[in-house]
Protein backbone atom coordinates (compact mmCIF):
# COMPACT_ATOMS: atom_id res chain seq x y z
CA UNK A 1 0.00 0.00 0.00
CA UNK A 2 2.81 2.41 0.89
CA UNK A 3 4.26 1.54 -2.82
CA UNK A 4 1.04 3.38 -4.00
CA UNK A 5 1.16 6.49 -2.12
CA UNK A 6 4.94 6.90 -3.01
CA UNK A 7 3.40 7.10 -7.17
CA UNK A 8 5.18 10.24 -8.37
CA UNK A 9 1.03 11.21 -9.59
CA UNK A 10 0.02 11.11 -6.59
CA UNK A 11 2.47 12.96 -4.64
CA UNK A 12 2.65 15.41 -7.59
CA UNK A 13 -1.73 15.93 -6.77
CA UNK A 14 -0.80 16.72 -3.28
CA UNK A 15 1.69 19.73 -3.78
CA UNK A 16 0.99 23.34 -2.37
CA UNK A 17 -1.94 25.42 -3.90
CA UNK A 18 -1.55 28.45 -2.07
CA UNK A 19 1.15 30.73 -3.95
CA UNK A 20 2.61 32.16 -0.54
CA UNK A 21 3.21 29.76 2.38
CA UNK A 22 2.42 32.21 4.66
CA UNK A 23 -0.63 34.37 3.00
CA UNK A 24 -3.27 33.27 6.06
CA UNK A 25 -0.64 34.27 8.12
CA UNK A 26 0.33 37.05 6.98
CA UNK A 27 -4.01 38.54 6.53
CA UNK A 28 -4.28 37.70 9.72
CA UNK A 29 -1.49 39.95 11.57
CA UNK A 30 -2.97 42.37 9.56
CA UNK A 31 -5.80 42.11 10.88
CA UNK A 32 -4.28 41.93 14.27
CA UNK A 33 -5.68 38.48 15.63
CA UNK A 34 -4.44 35.97 17.01
CA UNK A 35 -4.13 32.56 15.60
CA UNK A 36 -6.95 31.37 18.52
CA UNK A 37 -9.24 34.28 18.36
CA UNK A 38 -9.11 33.90 14.38
CA UNK A 39 -10.25 29.63 15.35
CA UNK A 40 -12.90 30.83 17.72
CA UNK A 41 -13.92 33.50 15.38
CA UNK A 42 -14.09 30.61 12.57
CA UNK A 43 -15.42 27.59 15.00
CA UNK A 44 -12.52 25.55 14.01
CA UNK A 45 -9.51 24.01 16.47
CA UNK A 46 -6.10 26.92 16.95
CA UNK A 47 -3.98 24.12 15.92
CA UNK A 48 -6.06 23.73 12.24
CA UNK A 49 -5.21 27.48 11.63
CA UNK A 50 -1.53 26.94 13.14
CA UNK A 51 -1.35 24.12 10.73
CA UNK A 52 -2.62 26.00 7.50
CA UNK A 53 -0.36 28.48 8.10
CA UNK A 54 2.66 26.77 8.99
CA UNK A 55 1.96 24.12 5.96
CA UNK A 56 0.91 27.02 3.40
CA UNK A 57 -2.18 24.48 2.35
CA UNK A 58 -5.69 26.20 1.75
CA UNK A 59 -8.24 25.34 4.49
CA UNK A 60 -11.15 23.36 3.25
CA UNK A 61 -13.58 24.63 1.44
CA UNK A 62 -16.34 25.12 4.17
CA UNK A 63 -13.62 27.71 6.19
CA UNK A 64 -12.61 29.68 3.07
CA UNK A 65 -15.58 32.31 3.35
CA UNK A 66 -15.96 32.46 7.75
CA UNK A 67 -11.63 32.67 7.43
CA UNK A 68 -12.15 35.78 4.41
CA UNK A 69 -15.08 37.44 6.79
CA UNK A 70 -12.83 36.96 10.01
CA UNK A 71 -9.82 39.08 8.24
CA UNK A 72 -11.84 41.40 6.31
CA UNK A 73 -10.32 40.27 2.62
CA UNK A 74 -11.91 38.31 -0.18
CA UNK A 75 -11.74 34.33 -0.64
CA UNK A 76 -9.64 34.98 -3.46
CA UNK A 77 -7.06 37.20 -1.74
CA UNK A 78 -7.20 34.61 1.27
CA UNK A 79 -5.90 31.77 -1.40
CA UNK A 80 -3.23 34.22 -2.49
CA UNK A 81 -4.87 35.56 -5.67
CA UNK A 82 -4.99 39.35 -6.48
CA UNK A 83 -7.58 41.50 -5.25
CA UNK A 84 -10.34 41.85 -7.69
CA UNK A 85 -9.43 45.70 -9.11
CA UNK A 86 -11.95 48.05 -8.92
CA UNK A 87 -13.44 49.87 -12.33
CA UNK A 88 -11.55 52.92 -12.56
CA UNK A 89 -14.68 54.53 -14.51
CA UNK A 90 -15.23 58.62 -13.46
CA UNK A 91 -18.05 57.78 -10.88
CA UNK A 92 -21.10 59.85 -10.24
CA UNK A 93 -21.26 63.09 -9.17
CA UNK A 94 -22.55 61.71 -5.28
CA UNK A 95 -20.27 58.30 -5.90
CA UNK A 96 -17.25 61.19 -6.01
CA UNK A 97 -18.75 62.65 -2.37
CA UNK A 98 -18.97 59.57 -0.60
CA UNK A 99 -16.11 57.91 -1.63
CA UNK A 100 -14.30 61.57 -0.14
CA UNK A 101 -16.57 61.53 2.72
CA UNK A 102 -15.42 57.89 3.38
CA UNK A 103 -12.16 59.40 3.91
CA UNK A 104 -13.36 61.61 7.27
CA UNK A 105 -13.05 60.70 10.69
CA UNK A 106 -15.92 58.43 12.14
CA UNK A 107 -17.59 61.27 13.91
CA UNK A 108 -17.96 63.50 10.65
CA UNK A 109 -19.36 60.38 8.68
CA UNK A 110 -22.11 59.62 11.21
CA UNK A 111 -22.96 63.59 11.47
CA UNK A 112 -22.92 63.69 7.35
CA UNK A 113 -24.83 60.02 7.34
CA UNK A 114 -27.85 61.87 9.80
CA UNK A 115 -27.95 64.72 7.60
CA UNK A 116 -28.28 62.12 3.89
CA UNK A 117 -30.93 60.59 6.21
CA UNK A 118 -33.10 63.08 7.11
CA UNK A 119 -32.60 65.08 3.48
CA UNK A 120 -34.07 61.97 1.87
CA UNK A 121 -36.84 61.49 4.26
CA UNK A 122 -37.58 65.16 3.75
CA UNK A 123 -37.72 64.71 0.00
CA UNK A 124 -39.28 61.49 -0.33
CA UNK A 125 -42.45 62.20 1.98
CA UNK A 126 -41.46 59.57 4.56
CA UNK A 127 -40.76 60.74 8.24
CA UNK A 128 -36.78 59.99 9.57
Amino acid sequence: MQALYSMPQYISGMAKTSTSPSILRQLREAAGISVRELARQIEESHTNVSYWERSGQIPRSDVLAPIATALGVTVQELIGQPAPKRSSAPASKLGSAFQQAARLPRRQQEKLAEFVRVFVAQHSGKAA
